[in-house]
C-alpha cells in the first residue's frame, strides 16, 4: 500500500466560543495547518470537511465544506462533506488517504469543524445527540441500557440532564463492572488522570486537575458516571495536510499514516467483549500497519466517558481483557507510565467538538511523534494509535476507526 504522510497540523483551542462561527474556526485551523506544512492553498488538490451539527443547530444542511473553505480561497477543487457521527473526523482522514493512494490527489486537506455551544438552544444541542442512534428504537434502546447492571445502582443515586449517550455508556459500564469487577474508583482514576493531563494543554477546554475523590464527588449524571467522567459540549476545529510520498519529499517533520482499521456495528451478545467493534477495528489497523500494541509508545482513545477509556485500552491490547481498571489504577496510562493514554486530556477534559474530534486526536498525536508537544510530551514517542468511535447501534458504537501513526 502506497504510503501517505501528514505534513501539516493546525487546531483551535477547544471550548465554549459563542461568538465564533464555523467559518472562523475553520480559518484558524486551516491557516495553521498550511503554515505548518509550508505550502499555499493553491497546492491543495482536494478537501474533506467533517461536521455533524450545522444542519440541526444552524440550518446549514448541505455544502458546509464549500461554504467554510471558500473565504480561504479553497475552491474549484474536489470538496467532500463527511458525516459519520463522532467518528466523522477520522473517517475524513481515512477517505483523504484513500484519494491519495488511488492517485486522485497529491495533497489533501482534511478539516473537522464543529459549533455546538448555543446558550439559547441547549435543548436542541442535547437533542442532536439522539440522532447518533436509531431514532425509531430510542425507547427500546433506553430500556435495554437501563436494565444492564441495574442491581448495582445504589438506592437514591442521583441523576442530572444529559445526552442520551450517557445512558448508553452507563449501561455498558455497569455490564463491564458485573463481568470483570471494574469499580467506580477505576473510572474516577481514568478521569482524574485525564483532567490532570489537560492542565498542561493550552488547547484544552478544562485545565483544572482533579483527584479521584473529587471526580467521585462531582455532580451525578447517571450511575456510575459523574460530570467529571463525561465529555463536555465543545466548539473547535482542527486541520491536517495529507500528502503522497513524492509531495512530502524533503519534509523532515512528516508523520506516516501507517494504517487504518474501520469497522461498523453488528449484533452480538453483551458479554461477547472480544468481538466488540473497537477490537475488530484495531485488529484491522494492526494488520494494515504491520505494527502491534507492543510497538506503541502512546495512545489516544475516544473517552466520551472515562469508562470508554477503560474499555478501549483493553480493545487496543494495551492490557488483558477485563484489566482496564486495574491497569489504569497502576499508573501505566499516565504520562511517564508504561503507555500514556490521552496525554493531552482526552475528550473529557480537552473537549469533544464532535465533527472535529477525530482530527484533533491525530493533530495531537502528530505533535507527540514530532517531539513538539511541549509540557505534554511523551519522551521517545515514535509510534502511536488513535481510536475514534461514533454513534451507537445496539450495544456498541455504530462506527469505529483506529489510526496508526509512526515516524
Amino acid at each position: 500500500m502506497d504510503p501517505v504522510f501528514i505534513t501539516g497540523t493546525g487546531m483551535t483551542a477547544l471550548g465554549k466560543h459563542p461568538a465564533r462561527s464555523v467559518k472562523d474556526l475553520t480559518r484558524e485551523a486551516v491557516s495553521a495547518a498550511l503554515a505548518d506544512a509550508g505550502i499555499s492553498a493553491e497546492r491543495i488538490d482536494a478537501a474533506l470537511f467533517s461536521n455533524t451539527r450545522q444542519p440541526m443547530l444552524e440550518g446549514q444542511n448541505a455544502v458546509r465544506g464549500e461554504i467554510a473553505l471558500s473565504p480561504l480561497g479553497i475552491e474549484g477543487i474536489k470538496i467532500v462533506n463527511v458525516e459519520n457521527a463522532c467518528a466523522s473526523g477520522s473517517s475524513a482522514v481515512a477517505l483523504g488517504a484513500s484519494m491519495i493512494r488511488a492517485g486522485e490527489a497529491e495533497t489533501v486537506l482534511v478539516v473537522g469543524a464543529e459549533k455546538m455551544v448555543f446558550p439559547d438552544r441547549m435543548d436542541q444541542v442535547m437533542a442532536a445527540f439522539r440522532g447518533g442512534t436509531d431514532i425509531e428504537c430510542i425507547e427500546e434502546t433506553a430500556g435495554a441500557m437501563a436494565a444492564l447492571g441495574a442491581d448495582l445502582i445504589p438506592a437514591g443515586a442521583g441523576e442530572s440532564p444529559r445526552s442520551f449517550f450517557m445512558d448508553i455508556y452507563a449501561g455498558i459500564a455497569r455490564a463491564h463492572m458485573e463481568t470483570f469487577g471494574t469499580t467506580r474508583e477505576h473510572l474516577a482514576m481514568a478521569a482524574a488522570k485525564n483532567h490532570t493531563h489537560a492542565a498542561a494543554n493550552h488547547h484544552a477546554q478544562y485545565r483544572t486537575p482533579f483527584t479521584m475523590d473529587e471526580v467521585l464527588a462531582d455532580k451525578p449524571v447517571i450511575w456510575p458516571l459523574t460530570r467529571a467522567m463525561c465529555a463536555p459540549v465543545s466548539d473547535g476545529a482542527a486541520a491536517l495536510i495529507l500528502q503522497s510520498a513524492s509531495a512530502a519529499k524533503g519534509n523532515a517533520r512528516s508523520v506516516k499514516l501507517a494504517g487504518t482499521g474501520w469497522a461498523t456495528a453488528r449484533k452480538r451478545p453483551i458479554d461477547d467483549w472480544d468481538n466488540h467493534i473497537g477490537k475488530r477495528a484495531v485488529d484491522l489497523a494492526w494488520e494494515a500497519s504491520g505494527l502491534g500494541p507492543a510497538d506503541m509508545q502512546i495512545a489516544e482513545v475516544h473517552d466520551a466517558t472515562s469508562f470508554a477509556e477503560v474499555l478501549q485500552i483493553e480493545n487496543l491490547g494495551l492490557c488483558a481483557r477485563g484489566e482496564g481498571g486495574p491497569f489504569t489504577a497502576s499508573g501505566a496510562t499516565r504520562r511517564g507510565g508504561r503507555i500514556p493514554v490521552n496525554a493531552g486530556g482526552g475528550l473529557i477534559a480537552k473537549g469533544h467538538p464532535v465533527g472535529a474530534t477525530g482530527v484533533v486526536q491525530i493533530v495531537e498525536m502528530c505533535r507527540q511523534l514530532r517531539g513538539e508537544a511541549g509540557d505534554m510530551q511523551v519522551e521517545g514517542a515514535r509510534a502511536g494509535v488513535c481510536e475514534n468511535g461514533g454513534g451507537f447501534l445496539g450495544i456498541e458504537e455504530a462506527v469505529t476507526l483506529v489510526t496508526v501513526l509512526s515516524r
